[in-house]
């Protein structure tokens, strides 16, 4: 019998060396079987021939009803797994739009497992079209976990371009992106981090001209300038819109994030913010520094609540202001009102839309 077997590896071995495929080589094994069957059956008991191969047609028949068997139970899971994919409804809507690749069901199994996210989560997230205002140290992170996460669109606008003293705390960009724009070298990182999301960068600075029409593709902005003049552009036209914000900001050892949404009974940023600072008051991170970690703790944060917001899990910071303490590893969250006075949304909010009806403090 080990002649047979020894037959059997070497018709194997030159099939694959070949190239040919593995329905070719089990064929070609059959033949060799059928052959070894017949000589059994037709030869003499004292042949050679039969002899060698094992000398009884026995073993060989009970091996071919063995692997008959498995070939049969194999046919049959193909076919009620055909039937099983035939019986189940079919939207011609949901596949387009939200049905995963076996890829894709792997990258977001920890995900698809949380109760609050789950499969219907999820599809929200692939759906799901964010705008990042800003590559630098918030957007950076920011940007990488939403793309992590799987959230199908992204847009990026900004109009710098890398430079080394951005290195220390903007991980989305490396040493080699030095002197690039920062949209096309975060451009670049999300594509490496997942290849299922659609990046849009936008290799220009955020002016009044272009902000409605940009904001109008998207249904969720975030916010991580350092730009006073850009943050109150970017919330009077998320305002004016309807478009939740996810605002973050840092400065040193300190950060602070909150969620302005006025279309959904929560204050916009110039209530909490009416005018900007003086000069002098809220210095830049290259004027007072700021530790590395700290805007990946809060782009983080913003990329999580944007998340949170897609899906509608947990509790968002609508009505609420998180500021994170790091050099004293503290957490506090107070809470922040519409004004009545605000030029930009209280002519837009409905009376009585005030959170708990009472003016920020």
């Amino acid at each position: 019998m080990a002649l047979v077997f020894v037959m059997a590896g070497v018709l194997w071995g030159i099939g694959a060396f070949m190239g040919a495929p593995r329905r070719i080589r089990w064929t070609m094994i059959g033949f060799l079987w059928a052959g070894v069957v017949v000589i059994h059956l037709t030869l003499p008991a004292t042949a050679s021939l039969r002899l060698s191969t094992g000398g009884s047609a026995a073993p060989w028949l009970l091996l071919g009803g063995f692997a008959a068997l498995i070939m049969l139970y194999r046919a049959a899971l193909t076919r009620l797994r055909a039937r099983a994919d035939n019986a189940a409804p079919h939207d011609k809507t949901t596949k387009v739009q939200g049905l995963f690749s076996e890829t894709e069901l792997g990258r977001y199994s920890r995900h698809i497992v949380l109760r609050e996210v789950g499969g219907a989560g999820q599809r929200r997230i692939k759906d799901a079209r964010v705008l990042v205002i800003g590559a630098g140290g918030l957007g950076a992170p920011a940007l990488l976990y939403l793309a992590a996460a799987g959230v199908g669109t992204i847009g990026v606008i900004d109009d710098d371009v890398v430079d080394s003293s951005n290195l220390q705390r903007q991980i989305i960009h490396n040493d080699s992106a030095i002197g690039m724009p920062k949209v096309f070298s975060a451009e670049a990182a999300l594509r490496a981090q997942n290849p299922f999301a659609t990046v849009h960068p936008y290799n220009r600075r955020l002016t009044a001209d272009i902000a409605a029409d940009l904001f109008d593709d998207y249904d969720l902005v975030l916010d991580g300038t350092d730009d006073v003049a850009t943050r109150y552009l970017v919330n009077a036209t998320a305002v004016a819109l309807g478009k939740p914000l996810i605002s973050g900001a840092l400065s040193q050892w300190e950060g602070q994030i909150s969620l302005f949404d006025p279309a959904r009974g929560g204050p916009c940023y110039q209530c909490i913010f009416p005018q900007a600072a003086a000069k002098g008051l809220a210095p830049s991170c290259a004027e007072a520094g700021v530790i590395g970690p700290l805007p990946g703790v809060i782009g983080a944060m913003m990329a999580l609540e944007a998340i949170k917001q897609i899906t509608g899990a947990g509790q968002d910071l609508r009505g609420r202001l998180l500021i994170h303490d790091a050099l004293h590893a503290e957490h506090r969250t107070i809470k922040i009102h519409a004004r009545p006075d605000c030029p930009v949304c209280a002519a837009s909010r409905p009376k009585g839309e005030l959170s708990d009806d009472q003016p920020a403090a």
